[in-house]
Parts: C-alpha cells; sequence; structure tokens
C-alpha cells in the first residue's frame, strides 16, 4: 500500500472555484466514508480549510487510486470532475509526505508561517480517528506532521511571519498602518462565532476596540462569545442574524466567517447602511467553451465515471501534477492593499474571512467601503526577510521526509521479523517437550538449563540476521527484503498479516485511549 493525496487549494485554483468546492462536515465525513468503501484505498483522511481540500489515502494502485480519488473529491465538493481537473494537484509516496509537512510548518499557507494550520491538521486526524478511517499509516503521517509543526515553529523565526490569516487581513485592511492604532476605539461588527470569527473577536479586543457586536445563527454561540469578550473587559453584545442591516449602519468594522452557502452580507445591503446608491454591474465573462476545451479533455455526455475518472487522471498528467515535478512554492510578493493617494478613508471597512464568501464582491464599486477578503489576501505572503527562515523550515521538512520514510519501512517489515521469531520459539517448545519425552528423568532444574541455553543459541543465530534487515528495509527500495526474508524461512502469509492485524488492533485502541489529550 502507498500514501496518494488529491487536492486542490488556492495554489493551484482561483478563488472562484475553491469557494464552490468547500466541504461541509457533513460532507467531509461521507467522501471519507466512501473512499474507504472504494476498492484501492484502504485509508483515508480529509484536510479541508478556507483555502484547501485535500484527500489522503492509502491505495494498493496508482492510477486507479488517482482516478477513484479524483472523482470522489469532485462528487463531494460539488464541483464537476471535468472542471476541478485542471486545478486538482497529486503527489505519492515521499513527495505526498512532503506535501503534507511543508503544509503542517506553513509553508504552502497564503500566509506563509502561520500556525492555524497545526489546528486544522488536528482537526483532520480526529475525525480520520472517530469514523475509522485512519489506519496505521495516516495515524503516523498526521501525528508527525503536527510535530514536525510545532518543530518548524520553535526552530525557527518562521513565527515572525505566522500570523494568522485574521491579523494579515486586518494589517491589509488598515492600508498598512499599526493594527492597534487603526482599530482603537472602532465599533466592529463580529458575524459567525466559530474558531476563525472568535480569534478575529479576540485580536480586535487586544488591539483596543471600543465595542464588538457579535451576530451568529445560533443565538447562544453569539451570547457565549460575547460573554468571553465581556469578561475580558471589553463592551460587547449578541444580536441575532436579523439584525445584521441595522448594525451596518452604526458599524466602523465588519468581519465575516461564517458557513453560510449563501451571501451574508449583499452589497445593496452594505450600500444601504451608507446612504450610497448601487448599481448592479453586468454579468462576468466566464471562461470561453474554447478555453474550457484546451484545458479538459472532452467527455461525451454519455459517458461513464470510469470513462470520465480515466480521462481526467489523463488531464492531471498532462498539467504536470505528479510527484516530483513540483516543489513548495516559493512565497510571493506582498501586495499591501492601500488607498489610493488622497483618498478618504472607507466609512465601513470590511474583512470577509469566510469560503465560500460572506460579502458581495461588489462591495469594492461601493465608494464608502473597503473590503478585504480571500481573494485580496491570495496575492499577499512573507517578505524577502523570511528568505532564511523559509530556508531553514525546508531543511527540517527534507530531514522529516527523510526519517518518517525510513521508519515506515522498517515498520513494515517488523511484522515478518515477529513473525520469525514466533516460529522459532514454536521450534525451539516442540524440542524441548520431545526432549521431556526422551529423558524423563531429568529434573526441573537441569530441563530449565538446556531451555535456556537452546532458546539463546537461537536468539544469537537470528539476532544478526534481523537486526541487519531492519536497516536494509529502512533505506530506499528496501520494501523487498520483508518478501526475501518470508520466503527464506517459509513463513506463513496468515502468520504474517495475524501480526499486522494485531499492531492495527493495539493502535485502534491506543487511538481510542489518547483521543482529546494533546
Amino acid at each position: 500500500m502507498s500514501l496518494l493525496v488529491v487536492g486542490v487549494s488556492h495554489r493551484s485554483a482561483p478563488v472562484s472555484v475553491l469557494e464552490r468546492a468547500a466541504l461541509s462536515a457533513d460532507a467531509q465525513a461521507k467522501l471519507l466514508q466512501d473512499t474507504l468503501a472504494a476498492e484501492p484505498a484502504a485509508e483515508a483522511a480529509t484536510l479541508a480549510t478556507c483555502n484547501r481540500i485535500e484527500l489522503y489515502a492509502d491505495v494498493d494502485k496508482f492510477h486507479a487510486g488517482v482516478a477513484e480519488l479524483s472523482t470522489l473529491l469532485a462528487q463531494h465538493c460539488g464541483v464537476g470532475l471535468e472542471e476541478l481537473t485542471p486545478y486538482l494537484y497529486v503527489h505519492y509516496e515521499d513527495r505526498a509526505v512532503h506535501h503534507l509537512f511543508s503544509v503542517a510548518c506553513g509553508l504552502d499557507s497564503m500566509v506563509v508561517g502561520e500556525g492555524q494550520i497545526l489546528g486544522q491538521i488536528k482537526d483532520a486526524l480526529a475525525l480520520g480517528q472517530e469514523l475509522h478511517t485512519a489506519g496505521r499509516l495516516l495515524n503516523d503521517l498526521f501525528q508527525q506532521a503536527l510535530r514536525v509543526g510545532k518543530r518548524a515553529h520553535s526552530e525557527t523565526g518562521i513565527d515572525r511571519a505566522g500570523q494568522s490569516v485574521v491579523t494579515f487581513g486586518l494589517e491589509q485592511l488598515a492600508g498598512g498602518a499599526d493594527v492597534a492604532g487603526w482599530a482603537r476605539g472602532k465599533r466592529a461588527l463580529v458575524i459567525g462565532a466559530g474558531s476563525m470569527s472568535s480569534l478575529a473577536a479576540a485580536t480586535l479586543a487586544r488591539a483596543g476596540a471600543g465595542e464588538i457586536i457579535v451576530a451568529n445563527r445560533t443565538q447562544a454561540r453569539a451570547e457565549r462569545l460575547a460573554e468571553i469578550l465581556g469578561g475580558a473587559g471589553v463592551a460587547a453584545s449578541a444580536v441575532p442574524m436579523d439584525a445584521v442591516d441595522g448594525e451596518l449602519a452604526r458599524a466602523d468594522l465588519v468581519v465575516s466567517c461564517t458557513g453560510a452557502t449563501g451571501l451574508v452580507l449583499t452589497a445593496e445591503s452594505v450600500a444601504r447602511a451608507l446612504g450610497e446608491e448601487f448599481t448592479p454591474a453586468g454579468p462576468a465573462a466566464g471562461p470561453t467553451a474554447d478555453a474550457v476545451s484546451d484545458a479538459v479533455p472532452d467527455v461525451p455526455a454519455d459517458a461513464t465515471a470510469a470513462t470520465a475518472a480515466a480521462r481526467a487522471v489523463d488531464a492531471l498528467e498532462q498539467h504536470g501534477a505528479w510527484a516530483g515535478t513540483a516543489g513548495v512554492a516559493a512565497p510571493r510578493p506582498v501586495r499591501r492593499i492601500a488607498a489610493a493617494d488622497g483618498a478618504a478613508p472607507p466609512r465601513l471597512a470590511l474583512l470577509d474571512l469566510a469560503m465560500p464568501r460572506d460579502i458581495d464582491a461588489g462591495v469594492h464599486r461601493i465608494s464608502g467601503a473597503r473590503l478585504v477578503d480571500i481573494e485580496s489576501l491570495a496575492d499577499a505572503s512573507a517578505d524577502a526577510p523570511m528568505a532564511a527562515d523559509v530556508d531553514a523550515v525546508r531543511t527540517i521538512v527534507a530531514d522529516e521526509v527523510a526519517a518518517f520514510g525510513a521508519a515506515q519501512r522498517a515498520a513494515h517489515i517488523t511484522p515478518t521479523v515477529v513473525a520469525l521469531r514466533t516460529m522459532a520459539a514454536g521450534v525451539v517448545a516442540g524440542e524441548i517437550a520431545r526432549l521431556d519425552g526422551r529423558l524423563p528423568d531429568l529434573d526441573d532444574k537441569e530441563r530449565a538449563e538446556i531451555s535456556q541455553t537452546v532458546r539463546r543459541v537461537v536468539d544469537k543465530l537470528l539476532h544478526a540476521p534481523t537486526v541487519r534487515v531492519k536497516q536494509l528495509a529502512s533505506e530506499p527500495g528496501g520494501a523487498g527484503y520483508a518478501d526475501a526474508l518470508r520466503e527464506l524461512f517459509d513463513l506463513d502469509p496468515l502468520t504474517v498479516a495475524a501480526v499486522s492485524r494485531a499492531d492495527l488492533t493495539d493502535l485502534s485502541n491506543t487511538d481510542v485511549k489518547n483521543r482529546g489529550r494533546a
């Protein structure tokens, strides 16, 4: 079995595609279950954030795995396979490990070095454990990714740029001014009460916002967040969602991050709150049929899912997304979203951190408003002084990928070594029993001494080859040593499989005991 990841992110797809490809919690669970039910996959985990959707699986066939995972990802994220295919990327085996470790360190984040991704990886692992779709490989992989991410943040200066998307968004909204000075005394409306909205509210509270109003579809959660903010000494209150339009007219700053599938704030409602007229623009031009046909191979309307998936694999191959063809993308230069020279400051500043978007993009055309959204932030990354820290993190990732690969290859041979020693112990036990029949007059001390001597001889004979075979198996290309060991000692494959199943049972029990601890 081998690790495969198929995904789409802000680095591979435009925001217009990403916001339609969002996965709900229920869709994530169904995607994992369907992936595990698919023939090529034995384990599955999904990492879904505001700017990436990735499906990880342990598969026994590469091309079949890519086709199946691509099809399932398209089905559950709501974007057709033929449309999604040009934006998908694929990583396999060590490249898949390298990708996740880079993601965990923040090298692949919209804001390079941000630390929120570690919590999202932890949530992805917890979901896989809860649904029993993450087995030994994915448990090891995601737990190691968390350790690698923490190591990168503790051993390098990546944290200097590793601000949250919330902080970065507020900096962009402030136009380069100090956020604390810019936000001080402002009346802020926070829409949503999830993790991102709560982080935004806490950030604004620390920056000295004068008052924070929280709106959420579940009133109890809004009240709870307002209560926490109030306990920290901030004037805070909760309002129902139907009061948002009224609050807009009194707000200086709006931060929105909900799980809504439609717009929470329309351009018309924002314009109305500012006392302005808003004229909707004409329909945006989409890709031409010729452009689409250039990017995606023709898929007849009556084509089967298998045919469509096969063509998707071909298209992925043509787009150069295979493992080994792409490294960690270099950080893009910062593009500050500053007001035009001499322009008056906006009467209402809005930060949209939702995917799909909460706030109508038409707000960009309202003179009294200033909107920063995920699309605006997509062009921003780290400053040049981060180069040394990024290089240091890349070195950590490379070292950890090598160590993880060696450990996995060594672990692959462990059941065979255990089965070999079990067989040897059985031979010793049989010979001692036969000795008892031939020499019934041996006393207990003599029998024990003979038994111990025979076991020492067997242990010494097996020690060097088993240690050496583990060393060889940990090296690249060492997977065949387990097969050679089974063949040389005529080991029963069922016995080896039984050892592997026992290991997985122990792992599952450990997961249950440890769940919720770190």
